[in-house]
């Protein structure tokens, strides 16, 4: 018997029970599973998301409101930035005046997005068990391409409003029908011998900043 005949004979028997004319949307799945792993104040759940990010590599920051135009403007001047693609929803607050700000276009090439040297966005959502982000590309955060293309992206969480526990309660603010982009940490790859190569399928340095606010 082959691999093949193996397993359309297990698909078989597990569907031995079920009517020939069922859908699957008439039967009831149960989703009895946890929504999270742990009861945790916003300020623990922050604390974990910053924590997770770290072993992903990712740069953390944390700030307010007040003092987010000046932290962003010290990580682009400490990594020389001179030019930033900005979505079109990030605020012009939010960046300091001497860096040239190169708009999310529609015909923007690959060879173009490359010569940047960092991007700025917001996000949809930031997952703390998994120190995960997601991006739907909402007005802050642009195509997906400019945080794939460019080697540097600073993404800017706002906390508590953007921060959930677990992957479950993330997916219900999320709309499966928008371009999502998970990131967690910086792009990196392995080959056979585990020689961690960064910036293969994305920025080679992520820098969080999350945003306390009031």
């Amino acid at each position: 018997m082959s691999s093949r005949d193996v397993v359309l004979d297990r698909v078989r028997r597990a569907l031995a029970d079920v009517p020939r004319d069922e859908r699957p949307d008439q039967a009831a799945v149960p989703r009895d599973y946890h929504r999270t792993h742990a009861t945790r104040t916003p300020a623990q759940t922050a604390g974990l998301l910053a924590e997770n990010l770290a072993d992903y590599r990712a740069l953390v920051h944390r700030t307010d409101a007040a003092g987010l135009a000046a932290t962003l403007a010290g990580l682009l001047r400490a990594r020389g930035a001179r030019s930033v693609v900005v979505p079109d929803g990030v605020p012009a607050a939010w960046l300091p005046d001497d860096v040239e700000r190169v708009a999310d276009a529609a015909d923007a090439t690959p060879v173009a997005l490359d010569a940047v040297d960092s991007v700025v966005t917001g996000c949809a959502v930031a997952i703390a068990e998994t120190g995960t982000l997601v991006l739907d590309a909402g007005p802050d955060q642009g195509r997906r391409r400019i945080t794939l293309v460019p080697d540097h992206h600073i993404c800017v969480v706002r906390v508590p409003e953007q921060v959930v526990e677990s992957v479950p309660q993330a997916l219900e603010r999320l709309d499966p029908a928008r371009p999502l982009t998970w990131i967690s940490g910086p792009s990196a790859t392995s080959d056979i011998e585990l020689d961690r190569v960064e910036g293969v399928h994305g920025p080679r340095t992520l820098e969080v900043v999350l945003v306390e606010e009031a």
